[in-house]
Formats: C-alpha cells, structure tokens, sequence
C-alpha cells in the first residue's frame, strides 16, 4: 500500500499528467510528459512514479490506452495541494470589467450578466442563483388582498430584495382590517430576520386582539413557508449549455444529454449549491465527480463562491467536466464574486 503523502518528484509528476490532460484530454503517457517537461529524468523513471501514482490512486489506466487519466482522488490532491494559484489573464479581466463595470441595472438583470459572462469565459455551464433572504433583515410587510380569501403577502429585506408570497384564508377576512393587521405585524417584526421570525412568532403574537387573530393565526400556521428561504427553480438561473457541449467530453450523445438534464432538472444542481453553502462561507467551494451526492453529477465538478448583498447572499459557479482548468476556473469565479459583491454594495448605497 501507498501513502496518500507524495513527494516534490511524485507531485509534479501528477501535476504535468493533470495539466496535460486538462489540455489534450487524451491520457497522458511518460514519454509524452517527458518531451514536454525537460524534468532530467528517462521515461522509464516517469513511467515507475506514474506507476506507484496509480496503484495510490491517483491516476488510472484507461483500457483502451497506454497513458493515464487523473481519478477523482489525484484531482483533489491537484486543488488542495498542489495547483498554483494564479491571477486571471489581462483579456479575461478586460472582458470581466467591459460587462460590469459601470452597471446600473435591477439585480436581475445584473445577475443574468453575470452568469452569461462565467460561461463564456470559461466555456462551461454557469449557475448564479438570487440572494437569500434569509440573513436579511425585514424592512415592511405589505398584505395585498387578491379575494376574499386569499392574500398576497410583499416582504421587503433591507437589502432592497423583495418576496412575494400567495396565502389562502380558511374564511373570508374584512379587508379594512388588513391595514390594522398590517400595523402590528410590522411593528412587531421590523428589524428582524427571518430566522428571529420563525424561532419568536408565537411569543410575540400571543395578545393580539381577537378580530385579528384569524389572520395572525394563518401567519403562525405558514411562518416557516413565508419566512424561509430555500433555493428553488425561480431563484436560479443556468446558461451556458452552447459552450460546455464544445467540449471533447460530449462528442458523445450519452454525455451530451447529461448536460441538457442539468439545465431542465435543477434540483440536481440545487442540491449542490446547497451543500457548497453549508459547507464553505468565505472561500472557493470545489466538489470533485464521486465528491457530488447526485450520481448524475458523477462526471462532473462545481466550483463555487457566495457573493454578498447586504446582509443577504448568493452563490456563483461553475458546473463542468472534472477535466476542467481549476487554476482558471477557481481564479475567475473567486474575482467575479469579488466584483459582484462591490457592485451590489455600490449600488445598495446609493
């Protein structure tokens, strides 16, 4: 058995197989990373390292070829030990700077720019969901009555974000009292987060006078529904699906509408912006192929970043076959959701 340590000689070795598969994506032989790299060193010494390289795990031998490819396991040894940190390209960060600079368009339409923008740089697909409300802190309370028995609740975060909310009444409710209903909510709950929302409600609610309580009732029955924030279909946005079929993985059909199952089921790619956000707050995320619950995402990674609207926050990223270049997927992702950050605070305080 072979220790998960490698030495100076063992990692560059990993390091130039990944590189050049990165770049070929054709599996690398050690005559093949000999010529490329000078290293001073005969083929048959590269071919020994590449052997103990792969009974570790690292690397595999496909069948029908006598180079390797880098598994799950030497791709997260690459991101976590080895890969070089690496400032974006001037072109990149002039086309970065053409597209957002100066903007001063509703966070939607930023947001879509924004995603547009990763996939083309990258040429993968690239998902941006909306911020959560979650961490916001509620500004008002409107009640918006649509019938007799049903109401539009517009909750407002000091952040600007607004969510909209349909309830149904069990009897119908005199609308003059919904501005009095209205009153109290917003008192009680102004300056609040959602989560102080959900954990307080009852406590805060339990004099209320008896014409009121049908209503306050129905918000202490629904508040996890109206005060919760999950991601969903509506606050997520996927574009790219042009640019990540280019590459060499999906001359294959099969492969080719894995993609396209990306793009229609986003629960698949909820599922792992969810886990990016639970797990890591600050940095990069990178979740490698076997690393993704989702089988379906086997093939793939995610490399994500959250961005910053106030009190509230978003997820950035970028979805794509592991044979995907981390030094410049990681650089890019990491300074766009530096830039969008600054900009939605830019225009927060205006």
């Amino acid at each position: 058995m072979f220790s998960d340590h490698l030495n100076e000689r063992e990692k560059n070795i990993l390091r130039y197989v990944i590189q050049q598969f990165v770049l070929t994506a054709t599996p690398v032989g050690s005559r093949n990373i000999t010529k490329k790299y000078h290293l001073g060193i005969s083929p048959a010494t590269v071919r020994n390292i590449m052997s103990d390289l792969e009974e570790s795990g690292f690397i595999d031998h496909p069948h029908t070829s006598a180079g390797r490819v880098p598994t799950d396991k030497g791709y997260r040894f690459y991101v976590d030990s080895i890969m070089d940190l690496q400032l974006i390209s001037k072109p990149e960060r002039k086309i970065i700077h053409k597209e957002l600079d100066g903007q001063t368009l509703e966070t939607d339409e930023l947001l879509k720019i924004v995603s547009s923008l990763l996939s083309n740089i990258t040429q993968q697909l690239a998902c941006v969901t909306y911020p959560r409300l979650e961490s916001g802190v509620l500004e008002k309370l409107q009640l918006l009555s649509l019938s007799s028995t049903r109401l539009l609740v517009v909750i407002s975060i000091n952040a600007g974000l607004v969510k909209t909310i349909t309830i149904e009444l069990a009897a119908e409710v005199d609308t003059a009292k919904l501005e009095s209903i209205q009153r109290i909510l917003n008192e009680r709950l102004n300056g609040l987060t959602f989560k102080e929302i959900r954990t307080t409600f009852r406590e805060r609610f339990k004099d209320v006078h008896e014409n009121q309580q049908a209503v306050i009732r129905l918000f202490y029955d629904s508040v996890d529904k109206i005060f919760k924030d999950n991601i969903s279909d509506e606050n997520i946005m996927i574009t790219g699906a042009k640019n990540v079929i280019k590459q060499p993985e999906f001359e294959n059909p099969d492969k080719f509408h894995s993609v396209i199952e990306l793009i229609e089921d986003k629960d698949i790619v909820i599922h792992i912006v969810d886990k990016s956000e639970q797990t890591n707050s600050n940095g990069v995320f990178i979740s490698i192929g076997s690393e993704n619950e989702n089988k379906k995402l086997s093939e793939y990674s995610f490399v994500s970043k959250r961005y910053d609207f106030g009190e509230s926050s978003g997820t950035l990223g970028i979805i794509g076959p592991k044979r995907m270049d981390y030094q410049k997927v990681v650089a890019i992702v990491d300074y766009v959701a530096k830039m969008l950050t600054e900009i939605l605070k830019l225009e927060k305080n205006k």
